[in-house]
């Protein structure tokens, strides 16, 4: 039986390790959109031109309904589903959402909470957070408690907190005007919209 010593083996090991944490979907560059159902498509376009300063671009739709199994074959929904219209818009240096209304004989009306399976939020970036804080309240939309900041942590630097849009999506806005703490460990990067 051959054997290794510690040196090599470690440095095999750590190879894989390299490798595996290396693997991705070929060709992948980066998130393209973000896709959520609201219950008013336009009604959500608007909040998202109007409040938060979004860029609408088209529309498409409808789809369905069809003869047959498209849409459970497709988009793993009811048969019956109908995508009336979907929207896109860009926010600002990030990326795009797809913001779709659907009916659906089997469709659930509530919104899922972060602590929900499928829970979700989109955080938006903004420079001062306290103007940022000021315009939503003028706006009329619930914004929940008031601004935190990490102290210590990876994130470090960080201010959040979370807003509501109207039909009941969680939001958050965040900044960081000095950088996160997990900077001063490693030379790369989350994306961050300033650059």
């Amino acid at each position: 039986m051959k054997t290794f010593p510690r040196t090599s083996l470690a440095a095999l090991l750590l190879g894989l390790v390299s490798q595996a944490a290396q693997a991705e979907l070929p060709g992948m560059r980066g998130t393209q959109h973000f896709g959520f159902t609201v219950p008013d498509r336009q009604a959500a376009v608007d909040f998202f031109v109007e409040v938060i300063g979004c860029e609408a671009f088209f529309t498409i739709g409808p789809f369905g309904p069809f003869e047959d199994d498209w849409m459970s074959e497709n988009l793993d929904v009811h048969p019956d589903a109908t995508i009336p219209a979907a929207h896109l818009v860009r926010c600002g240096n990030g990326t795009n959402l797809e913001i779709f209304e659907y009916t659906a004989p089997d469709q659930r009306a509530e919104q899922p909470r972060n602590s929900d399976i499928g829970g979700h939020h989109i955080a938006f970036y903004v420079d001062d957070m306290d103007q940022a804080v000021a315009y939503l309240e003028n706006q009329g939309v619930e914004v929940l408690g008031t601004p935190k900041t990490f102290t210590e942590g990876p994130m470090e630097g960080l201010s959040w907190v979370y807003f509501m849009a109207p039909w009941g999506m969680q939001l958050e806005m965040v900044s960081v005007p000095h950088g996160m703490g997990y900077e001063a460990d490693t030379g790369s990067r989350l994306w961050d919209p300033r650059h």
